[in-house]
């Protein structure tokens, strides 16, 4: 039988929630660069969990057997682009506010309006830097 917490331990809670690690989804084609973001996070001493996915396709699967907190999304992939990465799993309402950066080559400015319009979070053109990465990363509470 599962009892709820009492009411009192509820700040406990939510504060203890701000400490769990999070797990950060990275979806890139490129190991390289997901060493580089892997590694950005840990010289910004971000504690998390990657879950790593060459593709979209790969990502949709990872999704369903992990808790994640954010993606970190490429936009040229094989088998399913971050675009349509994006449009499938924002047609569903269980993943309607989590947190997806962009994180990709495609400079151009109506590459970036169609990620946000599709329901990118944010957008990081590679090269990654630390400052951009972590100016992103605290609009959305990491």
């Amino acid at each position: 039988m599962f009892l709820w917490p009492a009411a009192s331990s509820w700040p406990l809670l939510v504060f203890l929630e701000e400490y769990v690690i999070k797990n950060v989804l990275v979806v890139d084609d490129s190991r390289i660069m997901r060493n580089i973001v892997k590694n950005t996070f840990a010289e910004l001493n971000i504690p998390c969990e990657f879950i790593e996915a060459e593709n979209g396709k790969e990502a949709l699967v990872m999704l369903q057997s992990h808790r994640v907190h954010l993606i970190l999304l490429d936009w040229n992939m094989p088998q399913l682009s971050g675009l349509d990465f994006l449009r499938k799993i924002r047609a569903l309402p269980v993943y309607k506010d989590l947190p997806i950066i962009m994180v990709t080559s495609e400079a151009a400015k109506y590459n970036v309006i169609e990620a946000l319009k599709n329901g990118a979070t944010d957008y990081i053109i590679k090269p990654v830097s630390e400052k951009i990465f972590l100016e992103k990363l605290a609009k959305i509470s990491m």
